[in-house]
């Protein structure tokens, strides 16, 4: 467990980058890098490494043909690039589930598609061995024996940004099918079992009914820490929702049994288990409205969280300790992505850095943080750049280059000042708009600095540079 001392000592050192806290690049161009997730994890359990992906095009959808690079990044060694693999079963918002298994510290695993099936391939990072199992997986259980995944084919048509281009869906007009949904996978053997089809979803009510013509799906699988239990979101379009979708979200144990709806109201969107029996998520509710919610499993008990302080949607994740929150929201109206901390215990809101965010980064290809932080707590991931950030606080899941952020011991004796100046713990972003646009946006609350001299890439690292694009019409946002 972090304590409030470790944490902020650490926020403090990272400095002010524009508003809050400075980071610097994991990787440089020309090409782009970027994560996924903000659930997954992309350190290793010494912090030390970080995954992340490369491509070398951005502001189009991936076809059957595009190819990324899996790499890892030496965060200790100058950003040293070490390539693993590549994959052709990826997308923009999630990439291609590049993960480490849960507790090694050799072995990550990523999809791919090999002879017209979507597979994954499981790499000891360290002596290259690699196995390949026959499905690609989504989330993975803790004891790191299984995972569950879903039909990326009909992700790819239903929810752009999500799927995998490359095979087709022998379902594409069938609203609610039965042979298609949730799969358990042996991570060991690789056999796979449908647990919840999306037929079964369909087939329980929905107040008011589902409106004409609905389409279903399943999206954002995660298993519960311990391992008991998994959420799902089970989303439809029809004619009520046009362009948009309906979402409820379920809960079920780890055999796809006792379904439970969390959240029945219609508008669930990102979310993260605090503990075995308790989900953090963006939703409505008739409470509050559009809040973040504590809702507590396999029970009607709904809490709101930090109305005043986490007003709008945002990639939530919790810190060790479960005190912390580690969040950020989407463009504002000055296109500045806001990352932050907020301390449950003290109800403070602790700004980490305000990212700027291209226009050109809009729907399927847009740039969002999804932060996530390293096992030991003081770094974070994110993804920025031209609009993918690769691997750091937010984690700009494509192009632009990883960066971090620290957080000085000096805290402890600057505590009052740094609180004043806004100051806050270091994480990583991921793309050179952070910095550019950080520069050209002083922080206000804190006294004229230096400019810092370049920072020299690394030889052997790949690199990362800006790339103008013509920018494109903006579509909403989503999770």
């Amino acid at each position: 467990m972090i304590s409030r001392r470790t944490l902020l000592s650490s926020l403090a050192a990272a400095g002010a980058i524009g508003a809050v806290a400075p980071a610097r690049p994991l990787t440089r161009g020309p090409k782009f890098h970027w994560f996924g997730y903000y659930d997954k994890l992309q350190f290793d359990p010494t912090s030390r490494y970080a995954l992340g992906m490369q491509v070398d095009f951005e502001h189009r959808s991936p076809g059957p043909d595009d190819v990324i690079r899996i790499g890892m990044i030496d965060t200790a060694g100058g950003g040293k690039w070490t390539g693993l693999g590549e994959t052709r079963a990826w997308n923009w918002q999630q990439g291609s589930m590049l993960q480490w298994l849960p507790g090694s510290r050799d072995t990550v695993l990523w999809n791919d598609r090999v002879d017209g099936e979507f597979v994954c391939h499981i790499v000891n990072v360290r002596s290259g061995k690699r196995r390949t199992i026959g499905s690609p997986v989504y989330a993975i259980s803790p004891d790191a024996k299984w995972a569950v995944t879903c039909d990326f084919r009909r992700l790819n048509h239903s929810r752009p940004g999500y799927g995998y281009a490359g095979i087709a869906d022998p379902n594409r007009d069938v609203a609610a099918p039965e042979d298609v949904g949730i799969w358990k996978v042996d991570l060991a053997t690789g056999n796979k079992q449908l647990i919840v089809s999306i037929a079964q979803a369909a087939r329980i009510p929905h107040p008011g009914g589902y409106s004409k013509g609905a389409k279903h799906w399943f999206n954002h699988l995660l298993i519960s820490p311990g391992g008991r239990r998994f959420i799902f979101l089970h989303r439809w379009r029809g004619e009520k929702e046009g362009a948009g979708f309906s979402t409820r979200m379920f809960t079920a144990s780890a055999t796809g049994k006792d379904l439970h709806i969390l959240d029945p109201h219609g508008k669930t969107s990102h979310f993260v288990w605090r503990d075995p029996a308790t989900v953090l998520a963006w939703a409505w509710h008739p409470s509050h409205g559009d809040k973040f919610y504590l809702f507590h499993d396999r029970t009607e008990r709904v809490e709101v969280v930090a109305p005043e302080l986490m007003p709008v949607n945002g990639h939530c994740t919790y810190l060790p300790g479960n005190r912390w929150i580690l969040n950020d929201t989407y463009p504002d109206r000055d296109r500045l992505q806001h990352v932050y901390l907020y301390d449950t215990q003290n109800r403070r809101r602790h700004p980490l850095g305000d990212f700027h965010s291209p226009r050109e980064y809009t729907g399927e290809w847009r740039c969002d943080t999804h932060p996530r932080f390293s096992p030991d707590g003081k770094k974070g991931g994110d993804r920025f750049g031209a609009q993918r950030r690769a691997a750091a606080l937010p984690d700009r899941h494509r192009r632009g280059h990883g960066m971090t952020t620290r957080i000085p011991a000096r805290f402890i004796k600057q505590r009052r000042r740094c609180r004043a100046r806004r100051q806050r713990p270091w994480l990583t972003a991921c793309s050179r708009y952070a910095v550019t646009n950080r520069a050209r946006r002083p922080n206000p609350h804190s006294p004229p600095r230096a400019p810092r001299p370049p920072i020299a890439p690394p030889a052997e690292a790949s690199r990362t540079g800006p790339r103008r694009v013509p920018p494109r019409r903006s579509a909403p946002p989503g999770s």
